[in-house]
């Protein structure tokens, strides 16, 4: 039971954060204004912010890293 919640928490933050890199690189992102009711909306705004995080955790890691270069 502790491994599927760990794995769809995994899988949801996984998703939150492709939602971010989308965002990021295209300006596109799901409009939470349009949601009804105030305690799903706060759940939605959290999930997305908790992929914000993460995206920025990697790209600080990804820009002073060795593995990676910039391309142009």
């Amino acid at each position: 039971m502790l491994g599927k919640l760990v794995h769809y928490t995994a899988d949801a933050v996984l998703l939150s954060t492709v939602v971010a890199g989308i965002r990021r690189s295209s300006g596109f992102s799901p409009d939470t204004s349009s949601i009804s009711d105030p305690t799903v909306k706060s759940v939605a705004d959290k999930f997305l912010g908790v992929g914000e995080t993460v995206f920025d955790m990697i790209q600080g890691t990804v820009v002073n890293s060795s593995y990676f270069k910039r391309t142009s």
